[in-house]
């Protein structure tokens, strides 16, 4: 019988406990505001409000030591779910790799260039002309200020919130 429960019994998940942390982040990351101050409402517009948020999250969870293993785990929930999205809109196995590299090499990016940022209102509008929207000037010349402003709002009521309620799924609302 032994063989048989370790072939059909289902073990725990571990991504489980910081499931409700990354649908807390999709959700943020999903608030028209993102979008209404000048984010790109298209894939790749999403995708860097996703990253944006997510990069703060774990910027945040960089302060408390007991966290690296969620953390980790969080992050293997973004690759889950990219890797979805990009079959649910067509992409192709043979090809899936190396999107997942990319954005992946994208999260790293910006956890370097948000974390370098600090609380520099200035350095996050740099930090945003380059990874929202990729070194292009966005057509509202002011929506890096804005959003700048906003990230840092973010930031500083993610600095607010203890480590293990974060891992729960409480995030602060965008405003």
């Amino acid at each position: 019988m032994r063989i048989f429960d370790r072939l059909f019994v289902r073990r725990p998940d571990p991504r489980d406990a910081v499931r409700p942390l990354y649908l807390a982040i999709v959700e943020r990351a999903r608030a028209p505001i993102w979008y209404l101050d000048g984010a790109d409402d298209t894939l790749d517009g999403r995708f860097d409000v996703l990253t944006a948020l997510l990069a703060q999250v774990l910027l945040r969870l960089e302060d408390a030591p007991s966290t690296a293993a969620p953390s980790a785990l969080l992050t293997e929930i973004f690759v889950t779910d990219m890797d979805g999205q990009l079959r649910q809109i067509g992409i192709g196995d043979m090809t899936v790799g190396k999107h997942i590299g990319r954005m992946m090499a994208a999260l790293g990016g910006r956890l370097t260039a948000y974390r370098e940022a600090g609380g520099d209102a200035a350095a996050w509008d740099a930090a945003l002309r380059r990874n929202l929207w990729r070194g292009a000037v966005p057509a509202d010349g002011g929506a890096p200020a804005r959003l700048a402003v906003r990230m840092l709002a973010f930031r500083s009521a993610l600095s607010g919130i203890d480590a293990q309620a974060i891992l729960a799924g409480q995030l602060p609302e965008v405003v």
